[in-house]
This record gives C-alpha cells, structure tokens and sequence, in this order.
C-alpha cells in the first residue's frame, strides 16, 4: 500500500482536482478523488511567500494501491510540471 503526502505549488485545487479527474478519478467531494486503486484527497494551504510574491499551494494526500500509483504517478508528474519548478 503506497501513502504519500505532496505539495503543489501554483495549481488551485480546483484544477489540480480537474486534473485528477481526466486523468480517471472522479471527484467524491470538492477535496477527494478517487480512481481504480487509488484515492487523493486535496487541502488548501496558505499561500507559500517569498519576498513579496505570493503562490498558492494545495496538499495532496495520496494512498493507494502500488500498482496503480505505478501508474497515475507519471501521468500526474506531467500534469503537474511547471517551468522553473
């Protein structure tokens, strides 16, 4: 059984659920995803500071089978990219 706790900076929850939801999940509630083998629930953050800029930033809790984190993992990694990341 895989668990693991990411932060995203710079994607609202809002479109990292979109995301997770094209990507075969589908969306319990405003902050769960579940897919085949895996579930990933969202929280918001505070906004990471640095200087006077300001990112916002969404925790994701990841659990799920390892084979199908095996899988989704990749597929998310490229959503998530973002230049200078």
């Amino acid at each position: 059984m895989y668990k693991e706790s990411r932060q995203v900076r710079g994607i609202p929850l809002w479109l990292l659920r979109e995301y997770l939801e094209e990507l075969g999940g589908t969306a319990v509630s405003e902050t769960r995803v579940e897919g085949e083998g895996w579930t990933i629930t969202l929280a918001k953050m505070e906004p990471f500071a640095l200087g006077s800029l300001r990112v916002g930033q969404v925790m994701m809790e990841i659990e799920g089978e390892d084979d199908a984190i095996a899988i989704l993992n990749p597929k998310l990694e490229k959503k998530t990219m973002r230049a200078g990341a």
